[in-house]
């Protein structure tokens, strides 16, 4: 199968038919063979029953629906697994995403040879409340990621399906799947300029919160990916850093009172700071050691992911 075509929704009736016969006549008119993989995050409408009676003029779907409301992190890592196509695209369900930008996504996988092509949505149709903060957390996440993409967050993207096999994505991580398919070994990083269209049904379901928890899981992203299974190379650092500047301090309070012979050093507020960072250096080494009983006890330990054998 060419395509696998991986839709998570929440509330989407009306556009749904809309977009899944746009979908159908894209790809049959580029002759891809194609699987829409439907995944309703717990709608409150009548979207699963759309669904269902669109399974009967189209036979590709494949459809899961979540008992309540998971996030699109977890309707999408439910959708990799079910995917089956040689490439793998995302779409919001929206239609603020355009199909026809469907074959070319395809190409740059298949004659390219990216491992994954971002839709970039250079001119947009959302509210200054939305673009002001998708553009900081786009130039953080370049920063410190060291991937020049304008814009992680944008839903239409395309994958070798050995990408969306190999990563595992929750909480609110799927604006990160670049940032963590080339933690993974998947470097190879297009970007490709698409329409983006205004909103035609139903309303947007960003929310402030999202802002916070960006920052949240993009830290938790770059540690995994580091530390994940060296703990203590990050925690022992900072815990010896820590011990070694209490036990300068109070070393240093020590000799000037056997040299100066000064009044009692427990008063002095650099006592305090010395032995305060003493206890974070230890609290911090201990932590390194427990995390690294964690990683070597966990099932995945020594698991990697491997390109190629030759036997």
């Amino acid at each position: 199968m060419d395509l696998s075509i991986v839709i998570a929704f929440l509330n989407e009736e009306e556009s749904l038919p809309e977009l899944v016969s746009w979908i159908d006549r894209v790809t049959r008119d580029a002759s891809l063979s194609y699987e829409i993989v439907m995944i309703d995050d717990g709608s409150t409408d009548s979207s699963w029953k759309v669904v269902h009676e669109l399974k009967q003029s189209y036979p590709s779907i494949k459809a899961i629906k979540f008992r309540r409301n998971y996030g699109k992190s977890a309707a999408l890592n439910v959708g990799f697994e079910k995917a089956e196509g040689d490439v793998v695209i995302t779409m919001d369900a929206d239609l603020q995403d355009s199909p026809d930008e469907i074959p070319e996504l395809y190409r740059m996988i298949i004659e390219d040879g990216h491992d994954i092509v971002s839709g970039w949505k250079k001119k947009r149709h959302d509210p200054i409340g939305k673009t002001i903060p998708s553009k900081f957390f786009n130039a953080v996440t370049r920063k410190f990621s060291g991937i020049k993409l304008h814009d992680f967050n944008c839903g239409l993207k395309s994958y070798k399906k050995e990408v969306v096999k190999n990563i595992e994505i929750y909480g609110d991580m799927h604006r990160y799947i670049p940032v963590m398919a080339k933690m993974n070994g998947f470097s190879n990083i297009g970007e490709k300029v698409v329409e983006h269209r205004a909103r035609k049904y139903g309303v947007s379901k960003f929310g402030v919160g999202r802002m916070i928890y960006g920052f949240l899981d993009l830290s938790t992203v770059l540690f995994l990916g580091k530390f994940g299974k060296r703990p203590m190379h990050f925690f022992g650092t900072w815990g010896v850093l820590f011990m070694f500047i209490g036990f300068a301090i109070l070393l240093y309070l020590t000799i000037v009172k056997m040299i100066y012979q000064t009044g009692g050093i427990a008063t002095r507020p650099l006592f305090f700071f010395g032995i305060l960072t003493l206890i974070i250096g230890t609290q911090l080494f201990v932590t390194g050691y427990l995390a690294e009983l964690v990683s070597r006890n966990a099932q995945n330990r020594n698991s990697y992911n491997i390109e190629t054998t030759i036997d």
